[in-house]
């Protein structure tokens, strides 16, 4: 069921994953889930963060932890919403920091699809979530999916950046390959812990300083176009 919303790029990448034990049960559970209650993105944007950023062209990872959990929010990119839906508090506080970093001032949308048209994945650590019921879907097998895709990102390729926010992210720094690749870690952005860290934390301009040493063409970060 999975695998047919999967671009074909990164379905050469992670058909073997597919075949295995965990991802059958994943599929088994969600398609019960989706028969009985409402699950957040739209199945046929639970992969959207990948269907807009190939293997090849990924630069930066930014990591969430699981989709929002509100109607029509979840899109398939972590931390980005719909366009015309109000922003998150976690999402208002990436903007802000992202004008204190670069002086650019906060979107009207929330909707960050022009980041990953340019090589930064989105990546969920969880990439379903049930209607209103936070980590509904933790533990279920999309931990292993996604770790395996760090994995083979960090491997595989070299000079990207991975920025973990938050506790939960910061986990993987152990089984990414932090020799040939660039990690950025502080706080999350929700108001719960920006101020311990995350506020002057400067991810994006450490980014492009970092694309641009290694002579990778920035991202830009700019939404407002």
């Amino acid at each position: 069921m999975l695998e047919k919303y999967l671009d074909e790029n990164w379905k050469k990448h992670l058909e073997k994953e597919f075949k295995k034990n965990y991802m059958k049960n994943l599929n088994k559970f969600l398609a019960k889930e989706l028969s009985e209650k409402i699950i957040f993105p739209p199945i046929e944007k639970i992969f959207y963060a990948f269907n807009l950023t190939t293997f090849e062209e990924v630069k930066v990872v930014i990591l969430g932890q699981d989709p929002y959990h509100g109607l029509g929010q979840a899109n398939g990119l972590s931390f980005s919403v719909e366009k015309k839906i109000k922003q998150p508090p976690s999402l208002i506080n990436i903007f802000k920091e992202l004008e204190s970093d670069l002086g650019i001032k906060k979107p009207n949308e929330g909707n960050l699809e022009i980041w990953s048209q340019q090589g930064v994945l989105l990546l969920n650590s969880i990439l379903t979530v049930e209607n209103g019921k936070p980590g509904s879907h933790k533990g279920k097998g999309w931990e292993k999916f996604t770790d395996n895709i760090l994995i083979r990102l960090s491997n595989l390729r070299k000079n990207l950046v991975f920025i973990l926010w938050g506790k939960k992210a910061q986990e993987k720094t152990k089984i990414i390959n932090s020799k040939s690749n660039f990690i950025i870690a502080s706080s999350h952005p929700s108001p719960f812990s920006a101020h311990k860290g995350f506020f002057g934390s400067k991810p994006f301009s450490k980014t492009n300083e970092y694309l641009k040493k290694n002579k990778i063409k920035p991202i830009r970060w700019n939404l407002n176009f």
